[in-house]
């Protein structure tokens, strides 16, 4: 196909991931909900690092949780650590969460 079907597929891939987007935000309200717990869901587009810093001061966050994927200290080197990033940038406490490791 020519520039028309790529733009197809750009726009697929694009719908797709709003769906689940959409999807995750709706589990984080659920969980919320379900554990009394009172939260900001937001659905910002931009580079995850920046976008979390900038959200801690716009909603004066006493606490940012993050995600590590565990990569090894070679991909982070080529990867960035979003994890990583926010400690040494937010401006407030950060908690880094790990993935636990399976059971063997």
């Amino acid at each position: 196909g020519g520039p028309a079907a790529a733009g197809d597929v750009v726009r697929y891939v694009d719908a797709d991931l709003r769906r689940r987007a959409e999807e995750v935000v709706d589990r984080a309200r659920r969980l919320c909900a379900g554990n009394s717990v009172q939260g900001v869901v937001e659905v910002i587009d931009g580079e995850p690092r920046f976008v979390l810093c900038n959200a801690v001061e716009k909603h004066h966050a006493d606490l940012l949780v993050v995600g590590s994927h565990g990569y090894g200290a070679i991909k982070r080197a080529f990867l960035g650590s979003v994890s990583d990033y926010c400690a040494h940038h937010a401006h407030c406490s950060v908690m880094i969460v790990k993935q636990p490791k399976p059971k063997e």
